[in-house]
């Protein structure tokens, strides 16, 4: 029986792994968004590269969308960074923050102040 040999990968492979993984995980995101409606969704870095104020999928009012998809997520880290680059655009977007593990659901977090204007525009155009 030849005994299984462990391949252990270097940092920049991980690394690269890592960044491919984020890619994957942003380019489902902008999927998902114009399989519902948001035909201008599109992932920020296939059209103009990482600017340092445009949030990860962009092409969707209203909202700065930053993507994560890691294990371990510092949550008010990532919100602060979606936070930091829309208010350098000064339009007034919602950031949010779309994240998932492995294996789990893709969840969304944003500020109960801008989940309320979300949710009462909601309610107020059903009619209750």
């Amino acid at each position: 029986m030849a005994d299984k040999i462990k391949k252990t990968r270097t940092p920049q492979q991980i690394g690269k792994a890592s960044k491919q993984k984020g890619a994957r995980f942003e380019l489902e995101i902008a999927h998902y968004f114009k399989n519902h409606g948001f035909s201008d969704a599109h992932r920020t870095a296939q059209h103009c590269g990482k600017t340092g104020d445009a949030g990860d999928v962009e092409g969707v009012q209203h909202l700065h969308i930053e993507c994560k998809h890691v294990e371990k997520l510092n949550l008010y880290n990532a919100y602060h960074q979606a936070v930091r680059d829309n208010s350098a655009k000064n339009n007034g977007d919602i950031p949010v923050v779309i994240h998932k593990k492995n294996r789990e659901t893709v969840m969304v977090s944003l500020s109960l102040d801008d989940f309320i204007k979300i949710f009462s525009t909601y309610i107020n155009e059903e009619g209750e």
